[in-house]
């Protein structure tokens, strides 16, 4: 770690922008975003998402704002202008407490020579002479008494924002983590397959921790190819680059039928047709149905909405005249009297467990399909 990172994260975090920040430093934007890995992986913590054109902090991250504002305030002291590693701020600050190169070389295991050059290259670099060297040992300078004082406030600030990092990086290695699609609602069927897997898991496995979240199917996938899920439930038809079993089936209908429409076409057009984005995989299976039942000219005019939530979905099919495409079992326990119309079998969906074919979530992902199978 060093000053240049901290005066940089914080900057991204007031301004909510790389780009922005990347101009008032001077710096490349991707030096920028560089820095904001570099930190978030030193404190095992997320700092910020991408949301549209800007970025949206995390809420840890909002917890740390003070605390990251102070320590770039005080690398700001130490160095407005170059980036100073932590490392030789901890090197002088040895060198001043003993008095010695020598000693401090032999107390933290270096050469003195590489001492030395450490220290030469740090004065260098700031332009200011901190230690009066002779053959008793070394002394502060007047200057740099004052950049010990402020390289010491900087260090033990670093060290309380960073010292449950590896608690954190602990807990983070140790915790299995399994994403889902989103549920319809909470009497659904991933969600009671959720809900019996966490109850199971606590108390089969009371010191593993389970962490589960639900997304769309997109972001499921980029999840587990970047090792941020290690097994995930997915809608989807097919399973690209994924190994994983079927866990569940649902058959699909088309909800809030209006009287009188027997046919699958004739409720598809008879009202405007609410549907998630083409992140989920329902809406993969919905494009099928639509292409399946439907002529070109009749899918062009169809009235559409997309909106990546199924409570809504379900209130505009409710209250406001809306159809749509969901499946039949969990739109049954959240409303039996819903006017539906099964769609054949051939178009049931597949709720898949699932993990990288070269990861190490074969292991997880065997445990929870047995606790699966052990729940049915």
């Amino acid at each position: 770690m060093d000053t240049a990172t901290l005066i940089a994260v914080d900057s991204v975090l007031r301004t909510r922008s790389v780009r922005g920040t990347a101009r008032v430093l001077s710096r490349p934007a991707s030096t920028i975003a560089a820095a904001i890995a570099r930190f978030e992986a030193e404190v095992s913590i997320g700092l910020i998402e991408r949301a549209g054109s800007g970025l949206v902090a995390s809420l840890e991250a909002v917890r740390l704002e003070p605390a990251i504002k102070q320590v770039a305030q005080l690398a700001q002291a130490v160095s407005p202008h170059h980036a100073i590693k932590l490392d030789a701020l901890e090197r002088f600050i040895q060198v001043a407490s003993v008095g010695s190169i020598r000693r401090a070389a032999r107390t933290m295991g270096l050469g003195q020579p590489q001492l030395t050059r450490q220290l030469a290259q740090l004065e260098a670099t700031l332009g200011k002479t901190l230690l009066q060297r002779s053959s008793g040992g070394s002394r502060l300078t007047p200057e740099g008494k004052t950049f010990q004082m402020r390289a010491e406030a900087l260090l033990a600030v670093w060290r309380e924002l960073s010292g449950a990092s590896n608690e954190r990086f602990r807990k983070a290695a140790a915790t299995a983590r399994l994403g889902s699609v989103i549920p319809l609602g909470y009497e659904s069927e991933i969600a009671r397959q959720l809900a019996n897997l966490a109850a199971r898991w606590l108390a089969e496995r009371p010191r593993a921790p389970l962490l589960v979240s639900s997304t769309t199917a997109d972001q499921l996938m980029a999840g587990l190819k970047s090792g941020l899920f290690d097994v995930a439930f997915l809608d989807t038809a097919r399973l690209p680059d994924l190994d994983g079993e079927i866990v569940a089936t649902s058959p699909l209908a088309v909800v809030g039928v209006r009287a009188g429409h027997t046919s699958i076409a004739d409720a598809l057009l008879a009202a405007p047709l609410a549907v998630p984005s083409a992140r989920s995989g329902l809406r993969q299976s919905i494009n099928e149905i639509l292409a399946t039942y439907l002529s070109n000219i009749e899918r062009d005019a169809l009235q559409m909405i997309e909106i990546d939530s199924i409570p809504v979905i379900l209130n505009l099919v409710l209250h406001h005249g809306f159809v749509s495409i969901l499946p039949q079992t969990s739109v049954s326990r959240i409303r039996e009297d819903l006017a539906q119309l099964a769609l054949p079998r051939r178009h049931d969906m597949n709720f898949w467990l699932c993990w990288p074919r070269d990861g190490g979530g074969a292991t997880l992902g065997a445990a929870l399909i047995a606790a699966i199978a052990e729940n049915r």
